[in-house]
């Protein structure tokens, strides 16, 4: 037995142990006296192109062949789709042969790391970040490497980035909009990656990639998020359908290896590699077909847009340090404690349900998941100022 693996399927994700909590609690009490925020599930119907692109597939192809083996990397067509959108979309050059199709973002980010990463080898992070990255880089073979960003609105500190990148680095790993802050990059701060990220390069004599996580690339409010490709060409995308067409639970997306990245061709073949050694081939093919009609569209985000500007207003005025996100679906709400372990085991004593920062690399918050229905975040609302009412007591 892998002791190391057991001791992580004993460890869930503090995401993944709140939500299992939910779960027994609102049998106790029922689903609607839980004001469950703790997990980043889409509540907004899919568009109506994804049901009627599936329900064409289903009555119109014949069975076999639509639910069999596509090709190891996905569906010729598939891809073919995919790279026309991001040509259209954000006038990069795309081509079929530059996609991987995927099983989400997870597998995406896993099969990436895998193909890039030596033994040894740097991935600098920015703080806060998904949890999970944790786990994908240590499965790598590699060492994170962190450089926190500037509260309150947590914004890139440039300084402290080009410092953290040395001759191991191989890749620095991004996600805007950013779970858990909400935070989205402007053109300027892209450009500025990109500069720091060539200018090490050079002085190091080797490339130092850019991984662009990009689940919720359509999920901005004020704001377009900037396509990381466009500000620097040795980047590599890993993006999934999951928030953008509210389907988290099909698991499907794909990595964009754009062909004016640095040994894009061998690049790509790690890719193919990484995800052969790790049984990742063959992306669910009914879920590859389906998106294919349906690589223009998005879920109708003004429901995240809604929740997120009655939350905000009403969690400011309450008194509590909200982050205001441009993007994603999550407030960063500053404990009045300055504990995040303290103000979110208390806040289940109002059975307000949210996830401690520390998991995200940083001291002091907790993550609020909006994405669920506008009555739940009324209904909440008193719960949420009893809370408050306790700190200033």
């Amino acid at each position: 037995m892998n002791g190391k693996m057991a001791a992580l399927g004993k460890s869930p994700s503090k995401i993944r142990e709140i939500f299992e909590y939910s779960r027994g609690r609102k049998a106790l009490l029922g689903e609607e006296n839980v004001f469950d925020f703790s997990l980043g599930n889409p509540s907004i119907p899919a568009p109506d192109s994804v049901n009627k692109s599936i329900k064409m597939l289903i009555e119109e192809r014949d069975s076999v062949a639509l639910h069999g083996y596509t090709s190891a990397q996905g569906d010729l067509g598939v891809r073919k789709a995919i790279a026309e959108s991001i040509e259209k979309r954000f006038g990069t050059a795309a081509a079929a042969d530059d996609i991987y199709m995927t099983c989400g973002a997870a597998a995406s980010l896993t099969i990436t790391l895998k193909a890039l990463c030596e033994p040894g080898d740097e991935v600098v992070v920015l703080a806060p970040f998904f949890p999970e990255y944790s786990v994908f880089i240590e499965n790598a073979g590699a060492v994170k490497r962190v450089v926190n960003t500037v509260a309150p609105d947590f914004n890139i500190d440039f300084d402290a980035l080009e410092s953290a990148i040395n001759e191991k680095t191989v890749a620095v790993l991004i996600n805007f909009p950013n779970n858990p802050t909400g935070a989205i990059l402007s053109a300027d701060e892209a450009k500025k990656i990109g500069d720091i990220l060539t200018s090490k390069s050079e002085e190091f004599s080797h490339t130092v990639y850019l991984i662009s996580d990009e689940p919720y690339r359509e999920l901005t409010y004020e704001a377009a998020s900037p396509f990381m490709p466009c500000f620097y060409s040795n980047t590599i995308v890993d993006y999934s359908f999951s928030k953008s067409l509210s389907l988290p639970g099909e698991r499907i997306g794909y990595i964009f290896v754009p062909s004016s990245c640095e040994n894009s061709r061998d690049i790509y073949a790690a890719i193919c590699g990484a995800g052969r050694s790790m049984g990742y081939v063959c992306a669910p093919s009914l879920m590859q077909y389906a998106i294919t009609n349906c690589v223009y569209d998005t879920s109708d985000i003004s429901a995240y847009n809604k929740n997120r500007v009655l939350f905000y207003n009403a969690l400011t005025k309450m008194g509590y340090t909200v982050t205001k996100p441009g993007g994603a679906f999550y407030l960063f709400v500053k404990s009045p404690s300055g504990d995040a372990g303290e103000f979110c085991e208390r806040a289940k004593k109002h059975e307000i349900l949210m996830v401690p920062s520390d998991s995200f690399g940083i001291k002091g918050y907790a993550r609020i998941a909006y994405c669920v229905k506008y009555e739940m975040i009324e209904k909440s609302i008193p719960a949420f100022k009893a809370l408050m009412e306790e700190y200033k007591k």
